[in-house]
Parts: C-alpha cells; sequence; structure tokens
C-alpha cells in the first residue's frame, strides 16, 4: 500500500470519527445559513428548539450523507495531495545540478513543501475533491434544511376497539432519506441539480489551502521556538526533528487554530454556497447572492450561524488532524509487519 493510499486512508476514517462527534453543530449551522427570517437564537436555544420539535434524531439529520460525504471527500483529497505534493518534491531534486550527492537528492524528496508549493497541491487536490464530492453535499444540505409534513391521526383517551376516532389528526415532521433527497434534486433540476453551488464550493477550495498552508506555519514556527528554547538552532535540525515530536495535544490545537483563521476568513461563501444547494433562494449567481443578502439581511445575513460553524469546523479539524494521524501510524505499522513477513498488504 502506497504513502498516499495510507494517507487517504487515515484522512477518511480520521474525518468520519470527527464529523460523528462535531455533527449537531453542522447540522445547526447550515439550517442557520439556510435561513432568512433570523431568529437570533443562541446554540443552547438552538439545540432546544431542535429537540422540543424534533427529538434527538433532529440533531443527526442527514448524518449518513455527511459521513459519506467526509469519507469519499477526505479520502480523494488526501490521495490527491500526497500525490501532488510527491511529484512537487520530486521535481524539486530532478532540478539539482548533476553534481549533487545522492543524498542531497534524497533530502530534497522529504523536507516539508514551501508555501507556494502547498498552496498549488491544496487547489490541484481541493477542485477535483470539490467537483467529485459536491453532488453528496447537495443531497446532506437538502436532508439537513427540508421537511415534509405528514398527518398522524390522534387516538382519543378511552377509545374502544372498533370505535371511530373523534380527535383531530396531529401533524409529524419528516426529514427525507439519502435516496429521497436524491430523487427530489433529480426531479426538480435534473443531473445538474447535484451541483448546485458548485461555484462557490469551487471559490471554497481556498479554505483548506489556507488550512493547510496556515497548519504548516504554525508547526514550522512552533519547532522553531522549542528548538531555541533548548538552544539547538543549527541549520536542518527543526527538518531532522520534524512533526513526529509533536504531541496529540499540539496536533489538536494546531489544527483548531489553522482552521479558525480559514473558516473565519471565508464563512460568507461558505453561506451562499449552502443556500445554492439547499434551493431555497432563486440567486442566479454567486456575486448576485451575496448582493442581495447584503440588500435584505445587512453585514449580518453573510455570517448567519456563524458561532456554530466556527465551533463545529474548530472543533472537527481538530480531532481530525489527531485521529488521521493516529490511523496513518497505525496502518503504516501494519504495512511495515506484513512486509517484514512478506504477507500481501491485501490479506491484512
Amino acid at each position: 500500500m502506497g504513502d498516499s493510499a495510507i494517507h487517504a486512508l487515515a484522512g477518511s476514517v480520521g474525518g468520519c470519527v470527527s464529523m460523528a462527534l462535531t455533527y449537531p453543530l453542522v447540522n445547526l449551522s447550515t439550517r442557520a445559513a439556510v435561513q432568512t427570517k433570523k431568529e437570533d437564537l443562541t446554540l443552547i436555544q438552538a439545540i432546544q428548539k431542535t429537540l422540543e420539535k424534533e427529538g434527538l434524531s433532529g440533531l443527526y439529520s442527514g448524518l449518513s450523507s455527511s459521513l459519506a460525504g467526509i469519507a469519499i471527500t477526505n479520502g480523494v483529497y488526501y490521495a490527491f495531495y500526497e500525490e501532488t505534493r510527491s511529484v512537487l518534491l520530486r521535481r524539486r531534486a530532478a532540478k539539482l545540478s548533476p553534481s549533487t550527492s545522492t543524498s542531497a537528492a534524497a533530502t530534497a524528496t522529504t523536507l516539508a513543501l514551501t508555501t507556494a508549493e502547498g498552496i498549488v497541491a491544496g487547489l490541484i487536490a481541493g477542485s477535483i475533491t470539490t467537483l467529485v464530492t459536491n453532488p453528496i453535499w447537495t443531497i446532506q444540505t437538502k436532508q439537513s434544511t427540508h421537511t415534509t409534513t405528514e398527518p398522524k391521526p390522534a387516538v382519543s383517551e378511552g377509545e374502544g376497539e372498533g370505535e371511530k376516532s373523534s380527535a383531530a389528526t396531529t401533524t409529524s415532521t419528516k426529514r427525507p432519506t439519502i435516496i429521497e433527497a436524491a430523487q427530489e434534486i433529480y426531479e426538480k433540476d435534473g443531473l445538474k441539480g447535484f451541483w448546485r453551488g458548485i461555484g462557490p464550493a469551487l471559490i471554497l477550495v481556498i479554505n483548506p489551502v489556507i488550512q493547510y498552508t496556515t497548519f504548516e506555519r504554525l508547526v514550522s514556527a512552533l519547532l522553531t521556538y522549542r528548538l531555541v528554547r533548548k538552544g539547538t538552532t543549527a541549520p536542518g535540525t527543526q527538518k531532522a526533528v520534524g512533526r513526529s515530536s509533536l504531541s496529540d495535544w499540539d496536533m489538536f490545537i494546531l489544527g483548531a487554530a489553522s482552521k479558525l483563521v480559514a473558516t473565519g476568513g471565508t464563512y460568507p461563501y461558505i453561506v451562499v454556497k449552502s443556500r445554492l444547494q439547499a434551493a431555497s433562494h432563486k440567486y442566479k449567481s454567486s456575486i448576485k447572492a451575496v448582493l442581495h443578502i447584503l440588500k435584505t439581511e445587512g453585514i449580518k445575513g453573510l455570517y448567519a450561524g456563524l458561532g456554530p460553524k466556527l465551533l463545529q469546523s474548530v472543533l472537527t479539524a481538530a480531532f481530525m488532524f489527531v485521529a488521521q494521524r493516529r490511523i496513518y501510524e497505525f496502518v503504516k505499522r501494519l504495512v511495515a509487519i506484513a512486509a517484514s513477513r512478506r504477507v500481501p498488504v491485501a490479506e491484512i
């Protein structure tokens, strides 16, 4: 199993773990983003309202499509990111002069990406991932934000068998399943409906680019700071130590901080993308959507649901970085054991 495949597997599983842990916040922030009639509820009030109207299942509506989405999204992203990273590093090594030693060339393929290289890798991986997974997130948004009303007969107390109930019927709300949501989207807009919001979604590729670039810079700064404190500042020492010296708590904090920067800077387009995917607003373009929101709702409209979204994004990223790292190391050890015993990886 190649290194890119291991990263993809670790990213998929880690993403599912972090999504499952924080999904109620995902759900509430998506609903807040697509609503135009704002109730200015606090996070606690929004949770209480959802529990009263829909029960515990209401907080997890759309979870199944979200888990499928995050598994595929992270798997595709990490696979293409790591593969692009490898290509860029090999190109860097190939540009070294013929007189360069073999060890120096090998070192060039193991160094971290520069900021520019990281942006290129992130844009390539993010664009491919967005095109592949947009239908999944369109379905998830549909599940999370749309309900259907069903009649529910109310049985009066003391009603005997065979007697007709004179009680008025009540109604219950029901969220669509994955199949039902997909059918509704197809019946309304055809295949193109699954790529609603693709414009702002592609623009939002900059979100993980900002996140991972910020993460790499924070890792570099932290390692440099610790080396300076130890009095070890020799050239190349930081690269030799690497992120393997970082604890799970370090990864949690740095992952949270990098996602805070990325989500805070791109949130207005997250709102626009959610509304386009929910098809609850007839916007003809992303720019017109932004202008319409500013005109009718003010600047607050572009930041609807920001609180739960920031909390969810930060926690999800923090959990994901820790889980992804641990899963990667675990799978890597399994592959190494299999190789040492000459057992095909497929049999693990």
